[in-house]
């Protein structure tokens, strides 16, 4: 199990969190909770309720759609992102593609944090900004 000091120093590396600080990671690192994974195992499916997001700490996970692979999350990526922000249904299932190990953030809890730590919307919205504009652009080429 990591302390909030390690997962202070893991969540900086994650870029959703890149325009956040320090200090407010560590709030962000207070309310996570360690999970293990096994290969094959679903996190999450398709049509679920969006109520937490992931990050890779050990491992690999295959977000797909039936058949249809999105993407792989590897180590310091971030899954289930929109959960945080909505509560539509999943759109993909996480399926992991070896033992794995992440950090999972719990909405309510999240929402609760964000009460009382407005830096840490400030820092978020920005880097969802950012995301948003580079898909834009990927699209108009």
């Amino acid at each position: 199990m990591l302390t909030i000091v390690e997962k202070v120093l893991f969540l900086q590396e994650v870029d959703i969190f890149e325009n956040t600080k320090t200090e407010d990671l560590s709030h962000i690192a207070a309310i996570t909770d360690e999970i293990s994974v096994k290969t094959d195992t679903d996190i999450y499916n398709a049509g679920d309720v969006s109520d937490s997001m992931y990050l890779v700490i050990e491992g690999k996970v295959r977000l797909h759609h039936n058949e249809r692979q999105v993407m792989i999350a590897q180590v310091k990526d971030a899954f289930g992102t929109w959960a945080l922000f909505d509560d539509e249904p999943r759109v993909v299932t996480a399926t992991a593609l070896e033992d794995s190990v992440l950090l999972k953030i719990n909405r309510e809890d999240f929402y609760d944090l964000l009460a009382d730590h407005l830096q840490i919307t400030l820092g978020i919205m920005k880097t969802l900004s950012k995301r948003l504009r580079s898909l834009v652009n990927r699209v108009r080429r």
